[in-house]
């Protein structure tokens, strides 16, 4: 298949150099042109612009955006449908709120443009291992798809698949990842109560964790990562304790309020992560200060 790719980060140059290797043409555009570089050493084409993307693939074209949820990637999938034509194919791969999805979705079929919303897992192992797929949209779009989502999968049987109408992949992979957020908030609790033994037990975390890996019903491809984590910093040295996400989470909990489902588990674990960032907290600062009011504790001063 000849494929356009936007958006060429830690995930989108994976999945170019993947596709390379399965022996499709790829035409790349990204607004790093050093990404671009590293892409066209493996095989793909560079183009300077979203006109020159569409202007170099055959009709029907397919066009695959790997960009950051909000402003970029609705304004790429925007001005995308301007430039191709009815019966091409654009796919959103990206963490996008399901509720975008639907929008694009219709907006793109009131121009005769097929759609597929495509939640994207694996991250940076993804090159190496393949990624998983979750899919929404057409059946038909998706098996005209088969060649590149084949080569993009750990294998062409299993990793990947339709999962429901447009917006279903989103939703789908917006519920993946914030399952994720519980059980990566889980493992964290863990290790800070091992943290507290570890000198007394003499405890090596990274071979616990190998064990676990070896046969309990914990092991997971996560736990195996968190190994890694271990083996190579035990003290998790030069680290501050600040943890980024990506909107999911949020999605997640929103859309346990609006169903009126409960989430405590991720939203505990959303919470955390915002209160991982938090410096000098107003909240801490003031619990400290009424539990000496109250209670007459220690306040620890700055």
């Amino acid at each position: 298949m000849r494929i356009g790719f936007i958006g060429l980060g830690r995930m989108g140059s994976g999945m170019v150099a993947r596709l390379l290797r399965g022996k499709h043409e790829v035409v790349v555009y990204d607004l790093n042109d050093q990404l671009m570089n590293d892409s066209v050493a493996l095989g793909a084409t560079k183009v300077s612009s979203l006109d020159e993307l569409v202007a170099k693939l055959p009709q029907p074209r397919v066009v695959w955006v790997m960009l950051p949820h909000g402003a970029p990637t609705e304004g790429t999938i925007a001005r995308l449908s301007e430039l191709v034509a009815p019966e091409d194919t654009l796919v959103d791969g990206g963490n996008c709120n399901y509720k975008k999805a639907l929008h694009h979705a219709a907006m793109l079929k009131a121009k005769g443009i097929r759609f597929l919303d495509i939640g994207t897992s694996n991250g940076v192992w993804g090159n190496e291992l393949g990624y998983g797929m979750m899919i929404g949209g057409d059946a038909a779009v998706v098996q005209d798809l088969r060649p590149a989502l084949e080569s993009l999968a750990p294998d062409a049987k299993t990793g990947w698949g339709r999962v429901g109408p447009s917006g279903a992949g989103h939703y789908v992979k917006t519920i993946h990842n914030g399952m994720e957020y519980g059980v990566v908030q889980a493992l964290a609790e863990g290790f800070a109560l091992m943290e507290r033994k570890r000198s007394a037990f003499d405890l090596d975390v990274a071979a616990i964790i190998r064990l676990w890996n070896g046969g309990s019903v914990m092991r997971s491809f996560l736990l195996e990562l968190a190994g890694k984590v271990f083996a190579e910093n035990p003290a998790l040295a030069g680290v501050e304790p600040f943890v980024v996400d990506n909107g999911t989470g949020q999605w997640f909990v929103e859309e346990g309020i609006e169903t009126q489902t409960p989430t405590p588990m991720v939203a505990l674990a959303l919470m955390a992560r915002y209160e991982s960032r938090i410096e000098n907290s107003v909240a801490n600062r003031f619990l400290a200060l009424l539990r000496n009011k109250f209670g007459g504790h220690d306040v620890k001063q700055s």
